[in-house]
C-alpha cells in the first residue's frame, strides 16, 4: 500500500468517464464551482468560484493539468460532495478487481488511510484504455489552455516517445514521484507504473526501464477473434435437425507472452461433449482457456456458431433412444 498523489485523479476520471458513456452527463453540461473548489491547493487548472464551467474543460483539467480543483468540481457535480464521491471511488474500485485500494478524496492530496497499490493502478489504467476509447485521447493531449492559462501535461514522456499515450503522474512529499504510463508499439500495449522515486527525472528514467524491458522479452498475439469458430470444437447434438454444430469464442483471445515461448501454450475446452437442440447461435455452453503451463493467459466464454432448430417428432424419438443407449 501507497499514497497515490495525484494517481487519485485517474479514478475521478475514470468515474467521470463512465457517467458520459452511460449517458448520466455530457461534455457540454455547465458544472458550478463551489468555494470549497475554488479554495483546493496543489496543482490548479484556475476555475473560479462563482462560476460554471464546461465538463469537458473540467475533466481536461484533471487529466492533463492534474487540477485539484477541476477534480473537487466534477466529484461534487456527479456526487454531490466530495465525501460521497470518495464512497463512489472505493465502489467502483471493488467493481473492477482493485483489491487493495482505499479513496478519501478525488484529488490524491494527503489524508490517512487514503492508499493504492502498482497493481491496482494497473488495473484502472487496463480499464480506462478498454472501456472508454472514445476518451481515452484526452490522455495523450500535450496541453491544455483554460482560464488563458497554458499548462503542459506533466507526464514527459509525450514530448519524448512518440509511442506513449497516457496516463497520469503524481507528486506529493508523502507518495514522492508516480507515474502510470501506456505505450502501444505496432499494437502490442504496455502498461507500466512507478511509484515512490526521488524526482521526475528517476520515474521517467523507470518507467522507461520498464517499457524496454517489456517490449525486448514479451510479445503480445491474437490467438482467436470474437466469434472465431474453434477448431476441434464439433460437439454432437441430439433432438435437433442438425447432429452437429461447430463451437466459436465470444470474446477475442488475446495473450501476453515471453518471447519465445509461442509454441508452448495450450488451448483446452470446457463444455459439454452433447448439446440438446434447439440451440441459439450466441448460446453460451462453455469456456475455452489459453494456459502457459499452470498459468491462465486468457479465456473466453464459448458459445454454438449456429442455429439448431428441434427435429421433428421422429428424430426426437430416433435420439431419445439413441442417448439412452450411448
Amino acid at each position: 500500500r501507497l499514497p497515490p498523489a495525484s494517481l487519485t485523479k485517474m479514478m475521478t476520471a475514470y468515474i467521470a468517464e463512465r457517467e458520459l458513456a452511460e449517458g448520466r452527463a455530457s461534455m457540454d453540461d455547465l458544472v458550478p464551482i463551489s468555494v470549497k473548489a475554488w479554495q483546493t491547493g496543489g496543482s490548479r487548472t484556475f476555475v473560479r468560484e462563482g462560476t460554471e464551467v464546461r465538463f469537458e474543460d473540467l475533466l481536461k483539467g484533471v487529466i492533463i493539468q492534474s487540477g485539484n480543483d477541476a477534480s473537487v468540481a466534477l466529484a461534487e457535480y456527479l456526487a454531490g460532495s466530495e465525501e460521497v464521491f470518495a464512497d463512489l471511488m472505493n465502489q467502483t474500485a471493488v467493481s473492477i478487481g482493485m483489491t487493495g485500494s482505499q479513496f478519501k478524496n478525488s484529488t490524491g492530496l494527503p489524508a490517512e488511510g487514503h492508499y493504492t497499490t502498482a497493481r491496482d493502478m494497473a488495473i484502472l489504467a487496463a480499464r480506462t484504455i478498454s472501456d472508454y476509447p472514445e476518451t481515452y485521447s484526452i490522455y495523450a493531449e500535450k496541453s491544455f489552455t483554460y482560464n488563458n492559462i497554458r499548462q503542459a501535461n506533466r507526464n514527459t514522456l509525450l514530448f519524448r516517445d512518440p509511442t506513449v499515450d497516457g496516463l497520469k503522474t503524481g507528486h506529493t512529499q508523502e507518495a514522492g514521484y508516480c507515474l502510470v504510463a501506456s505505450a502501444n508499439r505496432d499494437g502490442f500495449r504496455l502498461i507500466s507504473v512507478v511509484m515512490g522515486t526521488d524526482s521526475e527525472k528517476a520515474r521517467e528514467q523507470e518507467t522507461t526501464k520498464l517499457m524496454q524491458y517489456g517490449y525486448r522479452y514479451f510479445s503480445g498475439k491474437t490467438l482467436f477473434e470474437a466469434g472465431a469458430e474453434l477448431p476441434q470444437s464439433t460437439r454432437k447434438v441430439w433432438f435437433g435437425q442438425s447432429d452437429s454444430v461447430e463451437l466459436m469464442t465470444t470474446e477475442p483471445l488475446y495473450v501476453t507472452l515471453p518471447l519465445g515461448r509461442e509454441s508452448s501454450i495450450q488451448a483446452t475446452l470446457d463444455a459439454p461433449d452433447t448439446l440438446d437442440a434447439p440451440l441459439n447461435q450466441g448460446d453460451v455452453v462453455g469456456t475455452v482457456r489459453i494456459m502457459l503451463g499452470d498459468r491462465v493467459l486468457a479465456e473466453s466464454p464459448v458459445a454454438v456458431a449456429s442455429d439448431i432448430p428441434q427435429g421433428g417428432l421422429f428424430k426426437r424419438l430416433i435420439d431419445f433412444v439413441m442417448k439412452l443407449l450411448a
